[in-house]
This record gives C-alpha cells, sequence and structure tokens, in this order.
C-alpha cells in the first residue's frame, strides 16, 4: 500500500481538480483519486473565490457555495482558517505578497500537508510545496 500523505490544494488546483481535471498532470490526478491520501480544500480558497466572484470578472465563472459543495461531493475536506494558521504567517519571509497564498502555506505547515500548486514561486517557502506542472 501505497504511503498515505495529506494533500492542500491551491486554488487554482481546487478549481481545476473540480471543473477539469484533465488540466492536471495524471501523476497529480492519481494523488487526489488515491484512498491512501486526504485531500483538503482552505476556507480561504473559498474566501478567495468569494472576492473573485464578487468583481464579476469576465474571465472568472465560479460561485464559491458550488465550488464547496463539488469539493465536499468529490470527498474532499475543508480545513478551516485557525488562529494557530494566522499566527504561522507572521513567520513567513516576504517572497510572496499574495495574502491567500501565504496563509495556504502557514495552513500547509501546520498540519504536515503537501501544498499542491502551480505557482513555482512559492517553492522557496517549504519541502511541503509541491509544484504542478
Amino acid at each position: 500500500m501505497a504511503n498515505s500523505r495529506l494533500l492542500l490544494l491551491d486554488t487554482s488546483i481546487l478549481l481545476a481538480a473540480l471543473i477539469n481535471p484533465k488540466t492536471l498532470p495524471a501523476a497529480t490526478r492519481q494523488q487526489l483519486e488515491a484512498t491512501s491520501n486526504s485531500v483538503l480544500f482552505s476556507a480561504a480558497s473559498i474566501w478567495e473565490i468569494a472576492i473573485k466572484s464578487s468583481l464579476k470578472r469576465d474571465d472568472f465563472d465560479f460561485q464559491s457555495t458550488d465550488i464547496q459543495r463539488l469539493a465536499e461531493q468529490t470527498g474532499f475536506d475543508e480545513l478551516p482558517i485557525l488562529s494557530n494558521h494566522c499566527h504561522g504567517v507572521a513567520d513567513l519571509p516576504w517572497h510572496h505578497r499574495d495574502p491567500f497564498d501565504r496563509l495556504l502555506i502557514a495552513q500547509a505547515q501546520s498540519v504536515n500537508a503537501d501544498f499542491l500548486t502551480r505557482d513555482s514561486t512559492l517553492a522557496v517557502y517549504s519541502d511541503l510545496v509541491k509544484i504542478v506542472g
């Protein structure tokens, strides 16, 4: 049996996994589908989606309620934002300024989860950051 891993999804990976999984590499899809792994989505991602949705941009047509429901139906588990996650943000160097990404990194570190992202600039934060091609 493969080693089980805790996987936290960046917002873009969450959206791809739910809406168009074929845009993810086969190895990533296998990780997400492996019953030995636990897949997490953060309340921070739902918050980010809600903000982007409220901007009514032509290139963003997702509703936070729909994404949350789809994630739960898919079997992903919600990771709430806890105070200790927020404290962890204070310890991160300022390599990256996006507040959502910084919180997601702090959450991944707090729960010892691999953080799946497409943003290669986040790799400097931790070995837990896994860049998805």
